[in-house]
């Protein structure tokens, strides 16, 4: 099933996509896709409705972020064997964990506001997994049983904030418009194994990231069990699992976004993302 959200930012309503790809309105039967909404007997519920019978909306309409009422944001970095090695570094021995504010959250094809003077904001597709229960302590073999299901991530990153201003990565993604999430959540029933999806973005029309999720070091249920030892996953928590190879700053020379440019990205069976970028002194 694709569950995703639609409307003006701040007036979402949720909605489906049936099998001809027309959004179905499910705000008669569902208040909005809040993180209750994503445990697997709702899912169910979900899954049996016949979407045939309720309204289309709009195919212009505006997507919003999939899951209202996220509570954390999490990112994995250096995550892709490419991607680590374009960055001169060595493949990290544990998930290397960082945290972006949930007010970076963004829909999928909503504008990209480059912060002020900014000449190093990058671009990083990656394999978004959105909590459908609770996981704390879970094993590997448990893991993907709390998972509701994936999205496609952008996880912009102002360099110059996470390299030079104490290192914190924090600080370089959690500007406002620098999580786009979306256009759907695909549950998880439909994507059988997250480590085959084919990845790829492209600047101004240009493939500047092409690769697989089988490239990635820590596999998505490594990754869930692993933040689960030490810290509680909630339901409708989003975790960007790491992106690979061919980020902005890997390029030679290394090259940045600027007013104007345009990102397209795709995840096989997860859709894809538009965003145009706009410096904010212009905006």
């Amino acid at each position: 099933m694709r569950l995703l959200r639609v409307g003006a930012p701040g007036a979402e309503k949720p909605a489906a996509l049936d099998a001809q790809g027309g959004i179905r309105d499910l705000s008669a039967l569902v208040p909005d896709l809040t993180p209750e909404w994503l445990s697997p007997q709702r899912l169910r519920a979900l899954a049996a409705i016949d979407l045939e019978q309720l309204p289309l909306v709009d195919a212009e309409v505006r997507i919003g972020v999939p899951v209202a009422g996220i509570r954390q944001f999490i990112g994995i970095a250096l995550n892709y064997r490419k991607h680590a090695e374009e960055s001169g570094q060595a493949l990290p021995a544990e998930p290397i964990v960082f945290t972006k504010a949930i007010t970076a959250l963004s829909g999928p094809n909503d504008d990209i506001v480059m912060p002020p003077g900014s000449e190093h904001s990058d671009w990083e597709i990656e394999l978004g997994v959105i909590i459908g229960s609770t996981a704390r302590s879970v094993t590997q073999q448990d893991a993907l049983r709390h998972v509701a299901g994936y999205c496609i991530g952008n996880d912009l990153s102002e360099r110059h904030w996470q390299n030079h201003r104490n290192g914190q990565l924090y600080k370089g993604k959690s500007f406002d418009t620098f999580g786009p999430i979306g256009p759907w959540l695909v549950t998880a029933d439909e994507v059988p194994d997250p480590q085959a999806l084919d990845l790829e973005l492209r600047l101004n029309g240009a493939v500047t990231q092409s690769s697989n999720t089988s490239d990635m070091i820590f596999p998505v249920a490594f990754i869930v069990s692993y933040l689960s030892q030490f810290m509680t996953l909630l339901p409708g928590d989003v975790i960007v699992t790491g992106t690979p190879g061919g980020v902005g700053i890997g390029l030679t020379p290394p090259r940045f976004l600027k007013h104007g440019d345009v990102l397209q990205l795709a995840i096989a069976g997860l859709g894809t993302q538009t965003q145009h970028v706009i410096a904010k002194e212009l905006a």
